[in-house]
């Protein structure tokens, strides 16, 4: 028995200083790895297992892995431009597949609705972003004139994803398309913009003042209050649409979602504090009120709005407890039980803006002492069976 509680005490003091160390040590590497890892799930057919799990599994599989692809490709253009390239386009092939539009209605306005024309375009910008292959831009020229040309004629900020449906989520993205298609062509939809961002202005939830989660489709206005999927992907993109209405936006944000239960490091909620609501298929199980998938997506959301101590917070803590599975290799987070996560992820972790150049940090709202209740807990862990041992031998 002595020799077996000396076993467990080892484990326990490995696994407490593992812990203690993805706590400590800055979350910046890996991202290439996790994409390794993303394709070989992906051709293994991880995305039809996820668009059995929600609606749009296959597709976002494929967006963020392309988009992922894309962000290393601008980062280091001479180690993966080529790569980044050849995987971005494959992505695309996929999601301009029938089995990428399949969730998608072609009656909508425009054409499979704006979740889909939003991320694609966004996507293909990208590309051309790398490379100005005529076919490329062509089609980027054609998909971001469709976009603009529906904005224009709605009388809401807010396209249709889905027939009788709208979140204003998924307009941020087309309109960021748009922006992102003004700064690497002849520039022609500023007037779209600017018509787009005072309609959002004056359709803003009441109870939060942020950009809502569901717009009624033929008015844009608000009802449902903003919630944390949604917001973390919005402040994603909204910098690169208009800088100082995102930092407006980004602050109430984080002063109304961003929490840390049980003083165990920062933590994103589902619903603003003080608001009452039940999970679903976007929000993942609610924890105390947190959404696991709100907190992913708002690395990337800190990182484009520059707000570091907040990414790094969250990096670390999604380092301690996505309990990753690291080789020379590959990356993937929770024994890589579920690629759409790994997905988020590795796409949050690499933002970075497209558009605009990278704001002024806000003031930090992540004390510097944050990991001190987890690393006492690790501390515990690790040294409480030490104890045991020793005083079972006294005895």
């Amino acid at each position: 028995m002595y020799v077996l509680r000396r076993v467990v005490a080892i484990v326990l003091a490995l696994v407490a200083a593992v812990g203690g160390l993805r706590l400590v040590v800055p979350a910046t590497t890996g991202v290439d790895r996790q994409l390794a890892f993303l394709r070989a799930a992906l051709d293994d057919g991880a995305a039809d297992e996820a668009q059995g799990q929600f609606p749009e599994g296959f597709f976002f599989l494929h967006v963020l892995y392309g988009l992922t692809w894309v962000e290393l490709g601008r980062r280091e253009p001479g180690t993966f431009r080529a790569t980044a390239l050849r995987e971005a386009n494959w992505a695309l092939q996929r999601l301009d597949s029938e089995a990428g539009r399949a969730p998608f209605s072609a009656a909508l306005t425009p054409g499979y609705g704006v979740f889909y024309r939003g991320w694609t375009n966004w996507l293909r910008g990208g590309v051309v972003g790398l490379d100005r292959d005529p076919a490329a831009v062509r089609r980027f020229e054609e998909d971001s004139a469709a976009l603009a040309a529906a904005f224009d004629a709605a009388p809401t900020p807010y396209l249709t994803a889905y027939p009788g449906q709208a979140w204003p989520v998924d307009s941020t993205v087309a309109v960021a398309s748009l922006r992102l298609h003004d700064a690497l062509l002849p520039p022609r939809y500023g007037g779209t913009v600017q018509r787009w961002l005072g309609g959002v202005r004056d359709r803003l939830d009441p109870r939060t003042g942020l950009m809502p989660h569901r717009v009624d489709p033929a008015t844009g206005e608000p009802v449902e209050v903003a919630r944390g999927t949604s917001q973390s992907v919005i402040h994603r993109f909204l910098p690169d649409i208009d800088p100082a209405f995102a930092r407006e936006q980004y602050l109430r944000f984080r002063d109304r979602f961003v929490v840390s239960p049980l003083a165990l490091g920062p933590a994103v909620r589902e619903f603003p504090e003080g608001v009452d609501g039940t999970a679903d298929v976007d929000s993942g199980p609610l924890l105390l009120g947190v959404s696991l998938s709100a907190t992913v997506v708002t690395i990337g959301a800190a990182r484009v709005n520059h707000d570091t101590a907040l990414a790094a917070a969250l990096a670390n803590y999604g380092e301690l407890a996505g309990a990753p599975v690291d080789t020379p290799w590959s990356k993937r987070y929770a024994l890589g039980l579920a690629p759409i996560g790994d997905a988020f992820l590795a796409w949050s972790r690499s933002a970075r803006p497209w558009v605009a150049p990278e704001p002024a940090a806000p003031p930090s709202a992540v004390s510097p002492w944050w990991r001190a209740p987890l690393l006492a807990v690790l501390l515990v862990l690790g040294g409480a069976p030490w104890l045991l041992v020793r005083r079972r031998r006294q005895v």
